[in-house]
């Protein structure tokens, strides 16, 4: 799981063709155990450092895409998961090798719209041939570098490679309420301490936002919903309100209606989700019918209580507001999803421990089939009748 906002660089190839010294070299560390043996690599394996003209990333060892057995296939399978997370790929062959492994992966590279390029690694060994570096570039569109890690050639071509390769966006510096709020401005963090909240510290979007309003140069007031009167009172008015969004119905009915409201979750969602596709399939709550499921996407795996939001407090927020026989079901982590086209609509967490490519790929599945998407934030704020009033702050950025 990512818990930043870095971009995510995946080493890909067949077993023994040098991942894991490639990825050592890169990194200038021992990170990845290197073996002549076949299959050393079993699970991702990753590493965070920081790219000249890129800045911090974070570099995923895989295991060989042409690995056997029944053991060998869950690798494999592991390794492919692995394209739904990156934001680049660096496939690695040797001995002009390019044939079915390789097409394999670079058709699901392009299916996820994966940018890459192609390393021919152990080039000492044997030399990139110029006809098969031909039918490379003509059949992938890719850069096609010619190198050896063992004779410790200059990394630089490869870290140019990689520059043009990822995407801007991927390392661009984002901010949750960029856009939203302006230097000097307070901000007001809403945190509710319930059974959820981890021991002794605050969620990851808490947190996030913390530094974001600090970031912004703004003043970040961080109180439980149980104060927020008081501070309403005897307090600054302030710019912006984030809370929470289960505490949506208490907070928005204390907070006057020309302080702007929003939530942890829909910030976030703005940050890392499908925003847009969100806004448009939340009202579609409204046309829930009797014997509809429902899925309720949660990014992350943690045990169920009986407060929990995805399980728990949405189903049961939902029965009420369609007074209707919905069904739900959940998918937790990034556990595959099986016939998308069964449901009536798919509800995504704010995805504080994914990346936002994790995240796209995952709605996707029902964007690309006309299915309705929302996120918790959203969708709690619609059944509590202000999804307008907490739209209202990313007016001037949708």
């Amino acid at each position: 799981m990512a818990k930043d906002l870095k971009p995510h660089i995946g080493i890909f190839g067949r077993r023994n063709c040098g991942k894991s010294s490639l990825i050592n070299l890169l990194t200038g560390q021992n990170i990845a155990i290197v073996s002549d043996t076949a299959g050393t690599t079993t699970d991702p394996v990753k590493k965070s450092m920081e790219i000249f003209g890129i800045g911090p990333c974070v570099l995923i060892d895989t295991a060989g895409t042409d690995d056997v057995g029944a053991l060998g296939q869950q690798r494999v399978e592991k390794t492919m998961k692995v394209l739904e997370e990156i934001d680049c790929a660096i496939l690695v062959v040797t001995g002009n090798n390019f044939a079915e492994p390789e097409k394999q992966l670079i058709a699901r590279m392009k299916e996820l719209a994966v940018p890459f390029f192609i390393v021919h690694n152990k080039a000492d060994e044997e030399p990139l041939l110029a006809v098969v570096k031909a039918v490379m570039e003509q059949q992938t569109g890719a850069t096609v570098l010619d190198f050896s890690v063992s004779r410790n050639d200059d990394i630089a071509p490869l870290v140019e490679a990689l520059k043009k390769a990822i995407p801007e966006s991927a390392y661009q510096k984002v901010s949750l309420l960029g856009g939203i709020i302006q230097p000097n401005e307070v901000v007001v963090l809403v945190c509710p301490v319930d059974s959820e909240a981890p021991e002794g510290r605050l969620i990851l979007p808490q947190v996030m936002a913390i530094r974001d309003v600090l970031d912004n140069e703004c003043i970040c007031v961080v109180l439980k919903e149980t104060h927020l009167q008081q501070y309403l009172d005897t307090m600054p008015k302030p710019a912006l309100i984030v809370t929470d969004s289960q505490v949506f119905g208490f907070v928005s009915k204390i907070v006057p209606a020309d302080i702007p409201l929003t939530s942890f979750s829909i910030v976030m969602a703005r940050l890392r989700g499908d925003f847009d596709n969100y806004v448009k399939g939340t009202p579609h709550l409204s046309q829930l019918k009797d014997g509809d499921t429902v899925l309720l996407l949660e990014s992350c795996t943690h045990h169920s209580t009986c407060v929990d939001i995805g399980r728990v407090k949405l189903p049961r927020m939902i029965l009420k507001y369609t007074g209707k026989d919905i069904h739900f079901e959940y998918v937790a982590g990034l556990s595959p999803i099986e016939h998308p086209e069964k449901y009536a609509m798919a509800i995504q967490c704010g995805g504080c421990m994914s990346t936002r490519k994790q995240l796209l790929n995952r709605t996707n599945l029902f964007v690309s089939q006309g299915i309705p998407i929302s996120n918790y934030g959203m969708a709690l704020a619609y059944m509590n009748g202000i999804f307008e009033r907490v739209m209202e702050p990313f007016a001037t950025t949708l």
